[in-house]
This record gives C-alpha cells, sequence and structure tokens, in this order.
C-alpha cells in the first residue's frame, strides 16, 4: 500500500460518523401535505440549546465507530438519548447525508407511537460557562416531542431536513393508489 493510500484509509477510519432513527405516525388529517404524518424530534439539551427552538430539534441520533454496524449504533443511541428501548421494524433507510463539518449521518425511519412523557434523557457533561472550571451535566435531549412535516421542517436543524423529505417521498410512493 502507497503512503497516500494508507493517509487516506487512517482519514476514512477518523471519519466521524453517525446514526439514527427517525420515529413516525399517523396522525391528524391525511389530505394535507405530508399525508397526516408526524415525526419524533428530540430537543437538544445543554446551555447551548436551551433558548434556541428552532433550528434546535433533532433526530435522535449519535456517533459511533469503525467497529459497529451503524444499524446497531441507530438503535443503542436511540436507547441513550430517549432512555427507552428502539422500536422494532421494518426500518425504511433513508441514506447518508454529509453534514458540513465532514461528519456522515446515517437515518432509519421506523413507524412507531412513542408517549414523549415517558423519555428518560441520557446526559452528558461539559464546562459550563466556558473557561469558569465548572463542569454541569446536562441532558443529551432535553424534550422530545411529535411534529407534522411543515413544522418539523423549521424546527430540525439544517443538515437533518434531507431526512425528512426522503421520508416524505418514500411514505408518498406508498400511499399513492
Amino acid at each position: 500500500m502507497t503512503k497516500k493510500a494508507k493517509k487516506a484509509e487512517k482519514e476514512k477510519k477518523a471519519e466521524k460518523r453517525s446514526a439514527g432513527l427517525l420515529l413516525f405516525r399517523q396522525g391528524g388529517d391525511e389530505n394535507r401535505a405530508g399525508h397526516g404524518v408526524e415525526v419524533l424530534l428530540g430537543h437538544m439539551g445543554g446551555p447551548l440549546w436551551e433558548r434556541r427552538d428552532e433550528g434546535g430539534w433533532a433526530i435522535p441520533k449519535g456517533e459511533y465507530g469503525p467497529e459497529e454496524a451503524p444499524m446497531a449504533a441507530a438503535r443503542r443511541e436511540f436507547t441513550e438519548e430517549i432512555g427507552l428501548p428502539p422500536p422494532e421494524g421494518p426500518y425504511l433507510p433513508l441514506g447518508d447525508v454529509r453534514l458540513s463539518s465532514g461528519k456522515l449521518v446515517t437515518i432509519w425511519a421506523v413507524r412507531a407511537d412513542l408517549d414523549p412523557a415517558l423519555m428518560v434523557p441520557g446526559t452528558f457533561t461539559m464546562e459550563w460557562p466556558p473557561g469558569s472550571g465548572r463542569v454541569g451535566e446536562f441532558p443529551e435531549l432535553d424534550r422530545v416531542a411529535w411534529f407534522t412535516p411543515e413544522v418539523a421542517e423549521t424546527k430540525l436543524v439544517k443538515g437533518q431536513i434531507p431526512f425528512l423529505e426522503r421520508l416524505l417521498g418514500l411514505l408518498g410512493g406508498l400511499t399513492a393508489p
């Protein structure tokens, strides 16, 4: 293997990857755009996101390493972030999106209903405020909620909107006569 090939292989292994599950359910008016579908999103926790609503919500997901399969990571991360077991499939692959940060995100959609009040969020620690020397513990997601696609599009971080669009495209194909 050449030096260039070894470097490329090393960079590929070091590439950050995330995987997650986008839950959806039937709800509301099926004659509206989105076929009466609602999606479950999580509001990102911690002091950086506490006052941000639009663009502050995300599909439950998280990072994984090269030794873990993306689907296994998506299921594990769902449990870590929401505190509940992931719903059983079938899982609809929504593909990959490369974020502006370079991270590769892979998402599957799964039809399920979940009561947001049952959520028990996982936590992370960080120094806050920066430079203070104080370390706090914060929820990965501070809440989850169901949204129509129209509202979800305004709530989601921009890099994840393509997954919502792909889900709606799949569901449109599944519900077409």
